[in-house]
């Protein structure tokens, strides 16, 4: 009879999954450090604790991901998904090094931000969907229930330690080098994808291209009500809650009312 703790981490008996989980959560680490020194940036050097310019870096990264949500989930039905990681995740490194490079440097402006985070969106707008169906590829069908519990600790482990590493290293080397070594994060995610045993992949048939396979998708979802409620919450859920930053953005600014409301000024 098992332990529960071994049942518990019962995917990381996998290969690919161990790989593939260790190099996920260093990058996840990496990229939620980006998002909180990218947010500092644009608060403190670019604009003047200016809440609106850290709404217009969200729209612009992550936009895309809503509107390309049709093409990019076919894309992840039906290119081969490893090949497409590793094209993303080196793309999304790449950014961050420009990113990074031009904040050392101090040319950094607003409008670079808004560049780079549109860019950085329409790449995640392909790699999010493809990562997420990437884990019934490490693991067989039995174990996919565990390796996506996991997979969803790990990244909220992430997204509490990234950005806590971010705040250390912003006071003490500058955002700029946060950007470099989320640049560098990526590195450990291209290696797992490299090091994977190809031929121990759970790969399923690719679903068949045919025309109007997209407009069949939405009238799927449209006679589901149930798939419906799930993506109303998931609007709602995004539209008012994984928006924190832009509020939490204005706490620290002397002239902002929550702080005048605490200290009665």
């Amino acid at each position: 009879m098992s332990s529960p703790v071994k049942g518990t981490f019962r995917s990381l008996d996998s290969f690919n999954y161990r790989v593939w989980a260790g190099g996920a959560l260093i990058s996840n680490v990496g990229t939620w450090m980006q998002r909180t020194a990218q947010d500092w940036i644009v608060l403190t050097q670019l604009t003047h604790h200016y809440a609106t310019a850290v709404g217009v870096v969200m729209a612009l990264q992550f936009g895309p991901q809503v509107l390309l949500l049709p093409l990019t989930g076919f894309a992840a039905d039906h290119l081969d998904r490893r090949k497409l990681l590793i094209a993303t995740q080196a793309t999304m490194g790449t950014l961050a090094l420009g990113l990074g490079i031009l904040t050392v440097a101090g040319i950094i402006q607003l409008w670079h931000v808004y560049v780079f985070a549109f860019l950085l969106g329409w790449v995640t707008a392909f790699d999010s969907p493809t990562r997420q169906s990437f884990v019934s590829e490490l693991v067989g069908e039995a174990d996919l229930p565990n390796a996506v519990g996991l997979n969803s600790t790990s990244f909220n482990a992430a997204r509490t330690i990234g950005p806590a590493i971010a705040g250390i290293l912003i006071a003490a080397v500058g955002s700029g080098w946060v950007f470099l070594i989320n640049a560098a994060s990526f590195v450990a995610v291209l290696c797992s994808l490299s090091l994977l045993r190809v031929g121990e992949l759970h790969r399923e048939a690719r679903a068949v291209r045919k025309r109007g396979s997209l407009i069949e998708g939405f009238r799927y979802v449209w006679k589901r009500p149930d798939l419906k409620a799930i993506f109303l919450m998931l609007f709602l859920i995004g539209t008012f809650g994984i928006n924190f930053p832009i509020f939490i953005s204005t706490m620290p600014s002397p002239s902002s009312m929550l702080k005048r409301a605490c200290t009665g000024s």
